[in-house]
């Protein structure tokens, strides 16, 4: 029973000394003085608002995508202790002794220098050299822009690595498919890509191009799987279960929890929550929640409320109306109504409150039990402190002159009661029978005699209307646009019958108590969605570019700049790296459209071997560098060079194949292939020497005088900060 002590215990392991030495260097190459500069960098100031704002637990939308890298960004803050109390105000600003720079610039530094040997083993899983899969190494590792981006608080190193996961772990995945599927390594190296697509969305919506490479590829694989007769039905029917729970399922499983713990932390309101609905605002700690928590759920007949547009565009506001009239006539001559102007005023005001009547009864008061309005019940609106009734009727409303007026009538004891009738409609109903809900239910209100819809336009008034937006009634149309429909915010059950008591009661809160919460899901579509449609206004910026730019680096962009030594840090790439890149895209692009026509004469220049090799690797880095590439010409965004470092990574990758390729297929006898031995040699030691000229702009250290910084401009294009004093 214990003969097994009589021999010792042997553990061997391999090491790839390779692999930890590219490690090794890419650590330092990124880690190297990472807190310099101890000074806001470019973007820097954008992301650290929301890292202080995780720390704080205040909610925030960021429109350039989803929380995940943000998360990450604020898990760094949280390791180095960030209290979040520093003003993300200004390029450049110092750094205060609170803020752990070290720990907010590690993520971005860690996952930057891990993409050394990433690119080593895709190389070797895509069957290249050790020689070419170290090429590539080098070359991530000596590239200027990647190290720039990789040592500051951004997110474009983070989401490369996320995407060079994912092919890595999808190519080892494959290769296993050949000889061991479904092992436990299979199913490890197929989980992981579904996971690393998964992360690479949640940094950037730019990683969705990689994904959607991936899943093409998966699918051509897949159709080869369907189509082989070695396997059977149930074998096949598997493969393709595991494909679709490793590659669809878990990706939108993590993405949804991405957001669930975004929102499970932000869980107080900010200033960012104006742009949401009034239930998520409600949702959050403080802000509206404050002034809504309590509030009775339906609404009744003599309730008490102020209606917010759903819409919020040009801004949130508010169902509105004062004592102030429409003109007699407008400037164009037209006439109005000369009635009571109705707006939509985007400020909390009294003169925001309205009283849901009964057209049948002429209390203004909840009745005890109260009765709820529903779905298809007619009301009247009462404008709570003029007493005026809502009303529209055949004028055409002041800067939308198809459109009906609205308006409150001067004397509500007209002849014509029908002209103050509103049909309520819930659109976002279970059933015909629902309930006017506060905050929940979105409603539109259809006017009983003309059919108009009570609707925002978006148009500012002019003076007289002290600017604020117009209100419209216009025609009955299919379908429900946001501007249609409001929401009750808030609200309270009506007590006083008497004027007077009745506008002290509308300033003072309500004591209700009833609560209510939206769900999940609900809050993650609203979100979701308002990322997606969120605009930012800033169209133009001194350093955006356009994608025609980036092939051959006419841009720059000065990331920080010393006021007092002159020190500086760019975005500037690697030129003869970035040259390279584009010749072995053209080389490669060439070279295949030539194979491809000549097999398609029967004449196979190369072996079928190496000719599946040439396509499956120019699929993917080729293909990588179009999809990251291409959408660029058609977003409706501004856009900046380090935009383009997926796609360059891509290119990168393609070099050391397509110098292999020529070393093994075009250099027949071997003086070709010394002679090309000693230009790559020459080639890469002109890579170095060009990173080693960048590098002070790479660091920002050590200072260089102006002649120095005139000597790098290296094209008229080129922003080179050169202090004239």
């Amino acid at each position: 029973m214990l003969e097994f002590l009589k021999q010792p215990v042997v553990v061997t392991a391999e090491i790839n000394v390779n692999l930890v030495a590219l490690t090794v260097m890419g650590l330092v190459n990124r880690l190297w003085a990472l807190s310099y500069p101890r000074a806001v960098v470019f973007d820097e100031v954008y992301y650290g608002q929301f890292v202080s704002l995780y720390m704080k637990r205040i909610f925030f939308v960021d429109d350039s995508g989803p929380p995940f890298g943000h998360m990450l960004l604020a898990f760094g803050g949280y390791l180095g202790g960030f209290d979040g109390n520093f003003l993300w105000n200004r390029i450049g600003a110092e750094y205060s002794m609170n803020v752990p720079v070290w720990s907010l610039r590690l993520l971005p530094a860690l996952t930057g220098a891990l993409c050394v040997p990433l690119a080593y083993q895709i190389l070797v899983e895509l069957h290249f050299s050790h020689c070419a899969a170290f090429v590539a190494a080098l070359l991530i590792l000596f590239e200027n822009s990647l190290i720039t981006q990789s040592r500051l608080m951004l997110l474009e190193s983070v989401l490369i690595f996320f995407i060079l996961l994912a092919i890595l772990s999808y190519l080892k995945f494959y290769n296993l498919q050949k000889c061991s599927p479904f092992t436990a390594g299979w199913w490890f190296w197929l989980l992981l890509t579904g996971v690393a697509c998964s992360c690479a969305v949640g940094v950037k919506y730019m990683g969705l191009f990689t994904y959607m490479l991936l899943l093409a590829i998966a699918g051509v694989h897949s159709w080869h799987l369907i189509g082989d007769q070695t396997l059977s039905n149930v074998s096949v029917l598997c493969h393709l279960l595991a494909r679709g729970l490793a590659l669809v399922v878990i990706p939108v499983a993590m993405y949804l929890s991405f957001f669930y713990v975004h929102l499970t932390l932000l869980y107080r309101s900010g200033p960012h929550d104006q742009i949401m609905t009034s239930a998520f605002q409600a949702s959050l700690e403080g802000g509206l929640a404050r002034i809504t928590q309590g509030q009775p759920l339906e609404v009744a007949y003599g309730s008490q409320i102020t209606l917010r547009n759903v819409l919020g565009k040009p801004m949130p506001c508010w169902l509105h109306s004062h004592k102030n009239t429409y003109p007699i006539r407008y400037e164009n001559g037209r006439g109005s109504s000369h009635q009571q102007q109705v707006t939509c005023y985007p400020f909390k005001d009294v003169n925001n409150w309205w009283i849901v009547k009964d057209p049948g009864m002429q209390q203004l008061v909840v009745s005890n039990p109260p009765r709820p309005v529903r779905h298809g019940h007619i009301v009247q609106l009462v404008h709570g402190i003029t007493t005026r009734y809502l009303n529209t009727h055949d004028v055409a409303a002041p800067l939308s002159p198809h459109s009906q007026e609205i308006s409150c009538y001067v004397d509500y004891n007209i002849s014509m009661p029908a002209q103050s009738l509103w049909r309520v409609e819930i659109v976002n109903r279970e059933s015909d029978t629902d309930v006017w809900k506060t905050i929940l239910s979105e409603v539109r209100f259809v006017h009983v005699n003309t059919s108009a819809v009570l609707k925002l336009s978006g148009a500012s008034l002019p003076e007289w209307g002290y600017r604020q937006l117009e209100i419209i009634g216009e025609k009955l149309s299919k379908g429900y646009h946001q501007s249609m429909l409001w929401n009750v915010e808030e609200h309270r059950y009506g007590k006083s019958q008497e004027q007077k008591e009745r506008e002290v009661e509308l300033h003072s809160p309500t004591q209700a108590d009833i609560s209510k919460n939206l769900s999940f899901m609900a809050r993650f579509t609203e979100l979701q969605w308002k990322i997606l449609t969120l605009k930012n206004e800033d169209t133009e910026h001194k350093y955006s570019s356009s994608p025609l730019d980036w092939i051959t680096m006419d841009t720059n962009i000065a990331y920080w700049f010393h006021p007092i030594s002159g020190a500086q840090i760019h975005l500037i790439g690697n030129v003869l790296t970035w040259a390279s890149a584009n010749v072995a895209t053209l080389v490669y692009m060439c070279l295949f459209l030539w194979y491809l026509l000549r097999r398609r004469r029967k004449i196979c220049d190369i072996p079928e071997d190496a000719w599946r090799l040439w396509v499956s690797a120019g699929g993917l880095c080729v293909g990588g560098w179009a999809v990251n590439y291409l959408p660029f010409f058609v977003m409706e965004k501004t856009l900046f060079l380090y935009h383009y470092l997926p796609a360059l990574t891509f290119q990168i990758l393609l070099i050391p194949v397509v110098l292999q390729h020529l070393t093994d297929h075009l250099c027949r006898s071997q003086l070709p292939k010394n002679a090309f031995s000693a230009l790559m040699v020459a080639w890469f030691s002109s890579v170095y020497l060009v990173y080693r000229t960048f590098s002070p702009l790479t660091y920002g250290e050590p200072t260089l005088s102006a002649a120095e910084l005139r000597a790098l401009r290296w094209k008229e294009s080129w922003d080179i900060l050169i202090r004239t004093h």
